[in-house]
């Protein structure tokens, strides 16, 4: 037995789950309707992204049990917070596939937390991706036959079809949140929200759009008078998760939103610098008052001790402190340290922009944090930053995302992706790069059609994002069926070999039962000659970089592919390993770790 299935089997055992709650929203009147129950795995490994727990469930015949596990889990949870509403329940049709089936474990299990089947909702997900449509119909009857309210999950990413929707007529359809995320700046996505909105009143369905992050989606959503929303702009999932919308909306009062990409490619805080005055301490307040005369423009002062900030005055509250009755006789001669404020936000100089915003948006001090402090690795005082730089610099970084964003997978396109490896080679950091690419692909697309094709590539999409752990990690999609993949940190051989189990873990689900069965399809080559294509693979070369050892993304770019091939050359998942300047050993993984020969020798 591998060590996956160890680790995944002691997870079972020691029920080392976590249950994270995320309200659900009714917009008129608005309150809380209910609360979705996330699964995650142990924190800091392999499975603790839900699509890497499933995925290696799915390849250890370890489904059954861990969908029971976070079932119970999640219905305990809830019953024991004594959270009021209906609890959303994620569940995959695969388990009734089972030969013991569920057999009424989910009923069980409600009525064992003291709850009632009239306020769970059973959420239709999928683990892997299922194309036989009976399992839907069944699954749908089945929970509908022991009283529960039924949801499809993320409709606008695949499936479950618009057919489908029709044809079971669930309570609940969720709107995937590609559907609306920047649908205010995006006239087809606010026709395409309208319609389905339209169909599911036809059809008595409650809509539920996911991904609501800013408020302008908001103000969208509640414009087309969808019933239900859900997502960052109202509370992030949470152990103990908000329960009134007052709360809510006081957490999003205290600053503006902000919609950041996946990578500030490179941006950081230091982009932010502005040049300020700054005072000593022991300066008295009438000294303090007279500096901001002389220089009228002056916003704030950052008082420094030794070269390291230990507080700010701001013009407006120390003015409007001195304008106080007696301010002048009592406090003109006392230090300003009497009177500097402390809980100022301070922040490296290489922090990422993005992590820079997410501080600032999740401040609890009151009223907005106009301005804070920049220092470099020492804690030493480089200059101030302002919250308007911040938005206009994030603002900019997201319209040039979007401009180069690939259109399937809305991840980094090929301009981004040079020039973070750029960016990374001026930092003269270790890194690797894996050049990740798809086996047997094209016949998958020509016989399944694109639709299936797409969603094949969504996903791959999907189990890279979720596999970003390092600060220096990057995902870009180069085009087709191709992925960069950069990776910071010491650990990416073995991150890389957890990601082709998840795929492998991944791919029957892709085929119809016939072709999965069989282990392949059979289908005309470019040359019209038939052929047995085996179950789709993936191949990733991986280039290892030092210091000195590129110029440019052009000689990345170069050695990336070269590598790929060499991966591509093994039959099934590979991973080939480029050391050229280092320990030229190469290894390929394929159910397990193999030797191939090195990188010097096979060039």
């Amino acid at each position: 037995m591998d060590a996956v299935c160890r680790s995944l089997e002691t997870i079972l055992k020691e029920r080392a789950l976590s249950v994270l709650f995320q309200p659900i929203i009714a917009l008129e009147p608005q309150h809380v309707y209910g609360f979705e129950g996330l699964i995650r795995g142990p924190a800091n490994s392999e499975q603790h992204a839900p699509i890497m727990l499933f995925a290696n469930a799915l390849q250890q015949n370890l489904l059954l049990e861990l969908e029971c596990l976070a079932q119970e889990m999640v219905l305990k949870k809830f019953a024991k917070q004594g959270l009021q509403g209906r609890v959303f329940l994620n569940v995959s049709p695969l388990p009734l596939q089972h030969p013991h089936g569920m057999q009424g474990q989910t009923l069980r299990l409600v009525q064992a937390s003291g709850l009632r089947p009239e306020q769970v909702v059973i959420e239709l997900t999928e683990t892997i991706p299922l194309h036989d449509e009976r399992l839907w119909h069944h699954a749908l009857a089945y929970y509908r036959d022991q009283g529960f309210a039924v949801a499809l999950d993320a409709l606008g990413s695949g499936y479950p079809s618009v057919r489908l929707w029709s044809e079971l007529r669930p309570e609940y359809v969720k709107m995937d949140l590609h559907v609306v995320q920047n649908i205010q700046q995006d006239e087809a996505k606010r026709q395409f929200l309208r319609a389905m909105h339209e169909i599911a009143s036809s059809l008595e369905t409650q809509l539920i759009v996911e991904g609501v992050e800013v408020m302008a989606e908001y103000d969208v959503i509640k414009g087309l008078n969808i019933p239900f929303a859900q997502g960052h702009y109202f509370a992030r999932p949470a152990k103990k998760p908000v329960t009134h919308l007052k709360a809510i909306a006081g957490e999003h009062s205290q600053s503006p939103q902000t919609h950041q990409p996946q990578r500030s490619l490179g941006e950081t805080a230091a982009s932010l610098l502005r040049d300020n005055e700054t005072i000593h301490p022991d300066l008295t307040l009438k000294e303090t008052i007279e500096f901001f005369q002389r220089y009228p423009k002056l916003h704030c002062l950052p008082v420094l001790l030794n070269q390291q900030p230990v507080g700010i005055v701001r013009r407006n509250e120390l003015f409007m402190l001195y304008a106080r009755r007696f301010t002048r006789e009592l406090h003109d001669r006392r230090p300003i340290r009497f009177f500097m404020q402390m809980d100022v936000l301070i922040t490296s100089e290489d922090e990422p922009l993005e992590s820079l915003s997410h501080a600032i948006t999740s401040s609890r001090q009151d009223g907005i944090i106009e301005d804070f402090m920049i220092v470099d690795q020492a804690g030493r005082f480089l200059g101030i930053g302002l919250l308007v730089d911040l938005l206009q610099t994030i603002t900019a970084l997201q319209i040039r995302y979007a401009r180069y964003a690939n259109p399937l997978t809305q991840l980094p396109g090929n301009v981004p992706i040079n020039e973070y490896l750029n960016q990374m080679l001026q930092k003269s950091c270790e890194f690797a790069v894996a050049y990740c690419d798809l086996d047997h692909f094209k016949p998958f697309n020509d016989y399944y059609g694109y639709a299936r094709g797409d969603e094949v590539i969504r996903s791959l999409g999907t189990l890279l994002q979720a596999a970003i752990r390092h600060e220096h990690d990057f995902v870009g999609h180069v085009g087709g069926d191709d992925f960069v993949w950069v990776l910071g940190g010491t650990d990416w051989e073995t991150r890389c070999a957890q990601l082709l189990k998840a795929f492998a873990a991944m791919a029957p689900g892709f085929y119809d039962e016939s072709e999965r069965q069989a282990g392949g399809l059979s289908a005309t080559d470019r040359l019209g000659q038939q052929h047995f294509f085996p179950l789709l693979s993936l191949s990733i070369g991986v280039t290892s970089v030092t210091p000195g050892q590129f110029q440019s993304h052009l000689d990345i770019s170069k050695r990336a592919s070269e590598v790929k091939h060499l991966a591509k050359q093994e039959a099934g998942n590979s991973l080939f390993i480029d050391r050229r300047g280092q320990d030229p050993v190469t290894l390929c993984w394929a159910e397990g770790l193999s030797t191939m020969p090195s990188a010097n020798e096979a060039s």
